[in-house]
């Protein structure tokens, strides 16, 4: 059998811990998504096997995002099988929503947020891109919010219900995700504190148009 690196198992157990905090305490339901695959000294290919997957490693694979639960039995099941599966979030209903934007214009809105003494919620960063998590909101809320809006690049993703997102700590296809603001959970309360979409939008729209190419480049 082949020895598995010490820090490769402590990657794993934090996986691991990582799928059942996010499901069995703050109850926002996780699925796991699909592992990057080693090409011989090429960039890892995605384990969906698909060809030209834009986002490997970073979408649900087997089962679908339908399966997404809260249940701690099957989250363990899931990573004791596949440990080196991604936690991916199932967006909307009950758990968060969010917002995801070139790395380059999150980095920039975080500044801006900050400088303005906006309160943030948790932010994950990738080398491609940054992720803002908020409060659930509807698409009806959403449309409002985008209606007000004189442009909102297509680079600025919205994810909501039946939508998702991937979770620290993760390697995708664009590199290791990691918390660029770590979940706050308030005395007495079960999960994180989240901000409304409203209170970021401007900021998120504002540094995504600012990108280069006016940030219409989607990117992952």
């Amino acid at each position: 059998m082949r020895e598995i690196p010490g820090r490769q198992r402590m990657t794993r157990w934090a996986r691991r811990t990582a799928a059942l905090t996010v499901a069995t305490e703050w109850r926002w339901p996780v699925v796991p998504g699909a592992e990057l695959r080693e090409t011989g000294g090429r960039a890892p290919s995605c384990g969906c096997q698909s060809t030209d997957c834009v986002v490997p490693g970073a979408h649900p694979y087997d089962p679908g995002l339908l399966a997404a639960t809260t249940d701690a039995r099957m989250v363990r099941w899931w990573w004791n099988s596949r440990p080196d599966a991604p936690v991916v979030l199932a967006t909307g209903g009950q758990a968060p929503c969010a917002l995801s934007l070139p790395a380059a214009a999150g980095a920039q809105a975080l500044t801006s947020l900050d400088r303005l003494g906006v309160r943030v919620g948790p932010v994950v960063a990738s080398p491609s891109r940054f992720t803002f998590l908020v409060a659930t909101y509807d698409l009806p809320e959403l449309g409002e919010l985008l209606y007000a809006q004189d442009h909102v690049p297509s680079s600025l993703r919205f994810h909501g219900d039946g939508g998702y997102v991937t979770l620290p700590p993760t390697v995708v296809g664009g590199g290791r995700a990691r918390w660029e603001r770590t979940p706050d959970v308030p005395r007495g309360a079960a999960a994180p504190w989240l901000p409304r979409t409203e209170t970021l939008l401007d900021a998120l729209v504002e540094a995504t148009a600012a990108a280069p190419g006016g940030g219409n480049r989607l990117t992952y």
